[in-house]
């Protein structure tokens, strides 16, 4: 039985292009002692991937060509060698883009069975942990601040917004196409949109925010980050989670004008995380989340290619603004 693989063929001088991948095919892999074999039936692509091929990512491997590119995967257990796990049992795993993986057992954790597998890589996966620990513990929110988020209708934004909403917050998104702001709007629950394309941004940005931003999330940085602090509140708090706007190229900007100057004038705390330093409370996380998905205050996205051969197009499109919510690859049923 084949295993499909695909792997970085070269690394990206500056936008990520399809050439930069190769697939191959081996044999698939047996599971030893203490591990499972797993069976991919979906991935998720992300920004912070990209961030790794650019050598920019702390908590990832140095990027080199020739190794199956990385991913999280949804997997089915095919064979098991390990306590406490079962043949059949779905699982998360670093399984990367690929048919099948053999992993560790700590390497792996069990997700129930009912509903999409995929939410288990989006709002109960580290898209949804990463909206939920930046915004409570780092944005601190209060009913009747403003929101600010950027990439709004992205696999991190468009939780980041609807959670807030939930506690009471006046909520702007900034996101990349009207379709896109009216999503947000209309179907959920955002109090304004801009479109950082128009050519009437500046303005509209502006007119949105109204008498300042209390919390401004930032998953792009860039322009957006630069027009955000020029309209803090003094005390207001900025969430640096993702500079996606600097990602896919070569040549990344320099940061924004007025730091420090605005940070300090206007008592402003800047901070940046990683989801993996909240591993000991990701089930705080999943089952507050949950309970608003299943409740139906928290409207989870997701936006689908079909095939493994696909995550190339499915990746670089992602980086190019394609997507709405998180972006899945299916591979199995």
């Amino acid at each position: 039985m084949p295993n499909r693989r695909i792997l970085i063929e070269s690394l990206p001088q500056d936008r990520l292009a399809p050439e930069n991948f190769a697939m191959d095919t081996t044999d698939v892999p047996e599971a030893g002692a203490g591990e499972v074999l797993c069976r991919t039936l979906a991935l998720t692509v992300g920004a912070g991937q990209r961030a790794g091929l650019q050598g920019s990512a702390s908590y990832a491997a140095a990027p080199e060509s020739g190794r199956v590119m990385n991913g999280t995967a949804v997997a089915r257990v095919e064979e098991s060698r390990a306590d406490g796990i079962a043949v059949g049992d779905l699982v998360t795993c670093p399984s990367g883009w690929q048919d099948y993986a053999v992993h560790a057992a700590k390497a792996v954790n069990r997700v129930e069975g009912g509903g999409d597998p995929a939410h288990h890589l989006g709002v109960y996966g580290t898209n949804g942990l990463t909206a939920y620990f930046g915004l409570f513990d780092l944005g601190e929110p209060k009913a009747g601040q403003t929101l600010v988020v950027s990439a709004a209708a992205g696999s991190v934004g468009h939780i980041v917004g609807q959670m807030a909403k939930i506690v009471g917050c006046r909520v702007v998104g900034v996101a990349g196409s009207d379709e896109k702001c009216r999503l947000l709007t209309e179907d959920l629950g955002f109090d304004a949109a801009v479109n950082y394309r128009d050519a009437n941004f500046r303005g509209s940005f502006r007119e949105a925010c109204g008498d300042g931003i209390d919390i401004y999330f930032d998953n792009t940085g860039g322009e957006i980050l630069g027009g955000a602090l020029r309209r803090m509140k003094p005390h207001g708090r900025i969430v640096c989670c993702g500079v996606v706007s600097q990602y896919d190229t070569g040549n990344p900007a320099p940061g924004p004008r007025g730091i420090p100057g605005l940070l300090v004038n206007n008592r402003v705390r800047m901070e940046g995380f990683l989801v993996f330093d909240y591993a000991s409370r990701y089930g705080e996380g999943r089952a507050q989340m949950r309970e608003w998905v299943e409740s139906g205050r928290l409207k989870p996205l997701q936006d689908e290619f079909h095939g493994l051969e696909e995550a190339p197009n499915a990746f670089i499109d992602l980086l190019a603004g394609g997507n709405t919510g998180t972006r899945i690859i299916r591979v199995a049923d």
